[in-house]
């Protein structure tokens, strides 16, 4: 009773001193308060100290707020109960100038001037007067240098964000320059406006501890970049947001990052960070979105995370050495955005992608996907964005309909092998605004379809298939269309004035399609556009309707019939990237410099390869700003000229296959950005020039096929260095060590010069090393290694001075796809370990001195492609064949010149199943053996005199058994062979006659049979064989008439010398009515069999020149000839990952 008497009593006096109480409370923030004096002065004075510059130029004054206003009511100000500001928002207003004042406001909390144009520091700014501060945002608004130690004072930050800084100033740039669209392409030193050295990352976050959300994204922090993980985790506990893209951070995830345990976003895109730490799954437990793009990532990505229940977006694209498959999807998985564009992952998309339900992006471009793309995905009714481009899909495109992807905006399939029609549905999904199916093997008429006029689509590419008939006139009624790319498609002819209809659009590319322009185009009423491909369309004249495009862009006009000289309107003022190639053309020797027309200051990227100009042309010596600059396969001679060294924009340099001489400039380390420099074949000589191997921003240099001596330089400063080129000149010396500083070098070409050392094995240490050529120099020692070469893919060490065992131990078996160690005095038996390495296409350990029987045993790799034993030890017969596996792609097989006997079986005939047969598709292709960057070259070997020929084309088919004791009978089962290109059984003992079934191998085009016992008449059935363009039947005991139709009759007297009792032409030796040999006229040399062998040469005329001799071989020595099918181009380069020439 007392108890609740007491509580009453309570009760009552608090009820009493209520009102009391209220009175001091502070009023309510939705009581209306007038700004305070105090606050209105400094936002009057911010007013007038900042101006519009949408062109980063002054616009007008900043006139937002009405003076004659409340300033609480103020747009972007925000003000407590008391009348004080404690936010202001002014983001993305396009304002310049000075906010000083806004530093006397100091009840600030919330500060926001992101994506402005400021374009200035933050030193001069008083940050630590702004104590109450908890929310700062200066992202994308162009502030630059050192970030000042002031904002570490600011003990009560809860979100810092200073990101971006260089998306401000690719506005600039784009505002600046019409032309310029990449980003990537911003000087260096803007790429990461603002950096952290003094205050660096520890410093800046230490008093930071309540921060949940922290973005530096390009801000440089790479001067302590290695220990970011570990201080993070440490300091900043309570963070929720983490993104430091584009940071220059060197190492790697840190497994103390498990400490963030309130961590839902983690964003570290374009950092090296490498590899994951074991406990990621753990880490990303928690994540509700991981971006991890261009992270040099590597090894099988956990798919676990995939199917991590709070994950909504992934991002760990552009990792091209990332594996992994998508996995099984439950139902009501809560992915959003899913992002693997420019990895390795691989398999076929699972049909329960259709459970991602609330998907609205899948960018999968640039893998290794393939089979169908499963139906279900035309369902995904968020879908905003879906990207499949360059994979390896087939089949029909799913049927995309209105209902199923109500808010698809970009539908991306290009690049694929997907084939039948284009369904006209496609065109009018209701929220389309990107259809690309180019590149793909599409065929058929394409279909009118109907409400064209309020379609949405703004880009339409459909080139590089198999289209037919005229294009439909309901592409040329899409009123928003902008862009238009329909080239290389089989379309009736077209008019150009038919595009004239499309008022919007921008871009447009016609090139190889059969393009009608009247001669008198000049008057075309053509919308202005941005961009024009008319490459390859049989052009004889530079269009003369391009005289009034004064929004051009880009142009391209390469591969077409142009000649003469270049004229002064085709150079716009907006122009900025140009495509010349492959005419025929010259430019004025003296320039209209007054002329307004000739001013093209925006041009970045010039294309003149093959042009035959024979000097590089006047006006380049002004173009400071170019950055691409291709003017290979010309006849330039003279040395490189000293004004490319003022080009310090330039980063692409490529004058190869030309005739220039001298040496090459030392005021090249002026050029600070120089990405990629070739000037490989050409007569250069000298030094190469120490400045080379100091160039940071360096990423290829080719230097091949010149005459450059002396010692190759340091490279300690070519940090970024992915290709060095550098054979086919008279270096010597030693490698230099400091090539072990080029931690991104990926192929490494030192081949054909003088230089004498060892084997570098200390190149292990390099992680991306993939292509390692020292062939044809004075190497020399052992190789036997403990340790691997991880990444290595290509080991070409042939002609060198190499000797002992081979051990392959040092390079890893399933990466191995190259390895010729041909030309030096190996010995021994064969490494069984070879056995192993099942990415291997091509073998060439010929002319050493291995001492083994026939490897059988590497029947058992499923990809090689090119075994060459010639010129060793192998002896015994050739029968342990197992005929069900075979050698499954064996297209070149060389065991000329050893000490094999016995007869020639059908079960190894049987084993050589790629001869056997070759699809039409795979004779159509003319691809070649090898990656882009570094395809395979074969050694033709004709009485000790070799020549190197590059480029092994893959439809090339040989067998060369030459130089043996083979003896007995050749079995007709040689037909079964029927791909055979080359086929060599000279110098054996083969009796017998020519086996008639020779005339079923249709493909043949060089046939050497000489030096053996064969007797006989020579078959007329042969002469149905109508691609043989080689032919050796010297020194047999043949007899009777030489057939006389077809390629017969082009062969010489070499084709059948040492043969006494054959007559015909092309012998002297006349046949009588009986076909046997008349006498011999006096003077004939029978004994001229040495002659013949040495001298004998393959003919190339005729009516039937075969397509791969036509492209390969040329004159030289069958008898050690026909072993080899090769292609004399010059090695291909990336992309890509690789550049291909």
């Amino acid at each position: 009773m007392n108890t609740l008497h007491s509580l009453i009593s309570s009760l009552f006096l608090f009820s009493c001193f209520l009102p009391l109480l209220l009175s001091f409370s502070p009023p309510q923030t939705h009581l209306p308060m007038q700004c305070l004096d105090d606050q209105r002065s400094p936002l009057l004075q911010l007013q007038h100290h900042l101006y519009y510059a949408p062109n980063f130029t002054f616009s007008s004054n900043f006139d937002l707020w009405d003076v004659n206003t409340d300033c609480c009511s103020w747009e972007g100000v925000t003000c407590d109960a008391y009348g004080h500001v404690v936010g202001i928002d002014l983001s993305y207003k396009n304002l310049s100038g000075s906010f000083h004042p806004i530093f006397n406001l100091y009840r600030l909390q919330r500060l926001n001037l992101a994506g402005n144009n400021f374009n200035t520091t933050l030193f001069s700014y008083g940050f630590d007067k702004l104590q109450n501060l908890t929310h700062l945002n200066l992202s994308s608004s162009c502030f630059h240098g050192q970030i000042p130690v002031e904002i570490s004072f600011l003990k009560r930050l809860v979100s810092l964000d200073l990101s971006n800084q260089d998306s401000c100033y690719c506005r600039f740039y784009k505002i600046l320059y019409p032309g310029f669209y990449y980003c990537f392409l911003l000087p260096y030193e803007l790429q990461q406006p603002l950096k952290l050295e003094n205050p660096n990352f520890k410093t800046l976050i230490k008093n930071l501890r309540f921060l949940t959300e922290l973005y530096l994204d390009g801000v440089n922090i790479s001067t302590q970049s290695a220990k970011w993980c570990e201080t993070t985790s440490l300091v900043l506990s309570n963070l929720r947001v983490l993104s430091l893209s584009n940071c220059g951070l060197k190492g790697p995830l840190c497994s103390s990052l498990s400490r963030l345990s309130f961590l839902s976003k983690l964003i570290l895109d374009g950092n090296p960070i490498s590899y994951l730490p074991p406990n990621f799954l753990e880490i990303s437990s928690r994540l509700v979105s991981l971006s991890l793009g261009n992270c040099n990532l590597s090894g099988h990505f956990p798919t676990e995370i995939l199917l991590s229940p709070k994950i909504q977006s992934i991002d760990i694209s552009a990792n091209d050495q990332l594996m992994g498959q998508l996995p099984e999807f439950p139902a009501n998985n809560a992915l959003l955005s899913l992002s693997l564009y420019d990895t390795n992952f691989s398999g076929k998309l699972p049909h329960s992608i259709g459970n991602l339900k609330f998907l609205t992006n899948l960018e999968l471009s640039g893998c290794k996907f393939f089979g169908p793309i499963p139906w279900p995905i035309a369902n995904l009714s968020h879908l905003v964005n879906l990207n499949l481009g360059y994979n390896d899909f087939s089949g029909l495109i799913p049927s995309f309909h209105r209902l199923g992807v109500p808010n698809l905006e970009n539908l991306n399939l290009e690049g694929n092998k997907l084939f039948g029609s284009i369904h006209s549905s496609l065109f009018t999904l209701p929220s389309l605004k990107i259809l690309s199916l180019g590149d793909n093997q599409l065929v058929g008429k394409m279909d009118e379809f109907p409400n064209a006029s309020s379609s949405l689509i703004e880009v339409l590419s459909i080139g590089n298939n198999y289209l037919t008939g005229p294009i439909p006139k309901s592409i040329l009624q899409l009123p928003r269309l902008e862009w238009l790319y329909i080239e290389s498609n089989s379309f009736s002819s077209m008019k150009l004035d038919m595009f004239v209809q499309l008022k919007n659009l921008k871009g447009l590319d016609l090139s190889n399609v059969s393009l009608l322009i009247d001669s008198d185009n000049r008057s075309l009423t053509f919308p202005q556009l941005e961009s024009l491909g008319l490459r390859s369309c049989n052009l004889t004249e530079f269009p003369e309707f391009i005289k009034t495009q004064d929004k051009l862009v880009s142009l391209g006009l390469s591969n077409n019939h142009i000649h003469g000289v270049v004229p002064n309107w085709l150079w716009k003022s907006s122009l900025s990237m140009l495509d010349l190639s492959f005419n025929v053309i010259d430019f004025p020797k003296q320039l209209p410099l007054s002329d307004a027309n000739f001013s093209f200051p925006l041009l970045r990227r010039l294309r003149l390869r093959s042009c035959n100009i024979s000097a590089f042309p006047e006006f380049l010596k002004s173009q400071e700003n170019l950055e691409y600059l291709d003017a290979s396969s010309n006849k330039l001679s003279g040395p490189i000229p000293n004004w490319l060294c003022n080009m310090s924009q330039l980063s692409h340099f490529d004058a190869s296959y030309n005739n220039l001489s001298g040496s090459i400039p030392n005021c090249l380390d002026n050029m600070s950005q120089l990405g990629s420099f070739d000037v490989s074949y050409n007569n250069l000589s000298g030094q190469i020039p120490n400045c080379l191997g100091k160039m940071n921003a360096l990423f290829s240099l080719n230097l091949q096929g010149n005459n450059f001596s002396g010692m190759l330089p340091k490279f300690s400063k070519a940090t970024q260095l992915n290709f060095l080129k550098v054979s086919e000149n008279r270096l010597e010396g030693k490698l230099p060590r400091s090539l072990a500083e080029c931690t991104q070098l990926v192929v490494l070409d030192v081949g054909s010069n003088m230089i004498n050392d060892t084997f570098p094995f200390w190149l292990e240490k390099l992680p991306y090393l993939m292509v390692l050529i020292l062939r044809e120099n004075r190497f020399y020692g052992q190789i036997k290694h403990r340790f691997v070469f991880p990444t290595l893919d290509v080991l070409d060490i042939a002609s060198n001075q190499f000797s002992g065992e081979l051990s392959i131990d040092f390079l890893q078996p399933t990466r191995l796809r190259s390895l010729k160690i041909g030309g030096n005095k190996l010995e021994g038996k064969l490494s069984r370990s070879l056995a192993n390495c099942t990415a291997l296409e091509v073998l060439d350990l010929g002319n050493n001195m291995v001492h083994d029987t026939f490897p059988f045993w590497l029947e058992k790799l499923p990809s090689l492609k090119v075994l060459v034993l010639r010129a060793n030890r192998f002896y015994g017969t050739i029968s342990k064949i197992d005929t069900e596996r075979g050698f499954p792609k064996l297209r070149i097989l060389d065991i000329g010149s050893n000490h094999f006997s016995g007869d020639l079986s059908i079960e190894f005939l049987q084993s050589l199943k790629a001869m056997a047969k070759m699809t039409n598709d795979e004779k159509a292709k003319l691809d070649y053996i090898g990656e882009n960057y570094s395809q395979d070259s074969v050694t033709i070997v004709n009485k000790g005199i070799e020549m190197s020929y590059q480029k092994v084309l893959t439809i090339l088919t040989c067998l060369d058994l030459s130089n043996n004791s083979f003896h007995g009978r050749i079995p007709e089962e040689i037909q079964m062979l029927r791909s055979l290109r080359v086929m060599n059984l000279s110098n054996n003992g083969f009796s017998g006659e020519i086996p008639l079934a020779l005339e079923n191998l249709k493909d043949l085009e060089s046939l050497d049979l000489s030096q053996n016992e064969l007797s006989g008449k020579i078959p007329a059935q042969l002469t149905s064989l109508t691609f043989l363009a080689a032919l050796n039947l010297s020194y047999n005991q043949l007899e009777g008439s030489i057939p006389q139709s077809n390629q017969f009759i082009t062969f010489t007297n070499d084709s059948y010398r040492g043969n006494p009792k054959l007559c015909g032409l092309p012998l002297s030796r006349k046949c009588n009515e009986v076909g046997l040999p008349m006498l011999p006229p006096p003077g004939e040399d029978v004994d001229s069999r040495l002659y013949a062998v040495s001298t004998w040469k393959i003919a190339l005329i005729g009516y039937a020149s075969g397509l791969v001799v036509g492209l390969c071989i040329g004159y030289t020595v069958l008898n050690e000839l026909g072993n080899k099918w090769v292609d004399k181009f010059k090695k291909c380069g990336k992309r890509n990952r690789r550049r291909c020439r």
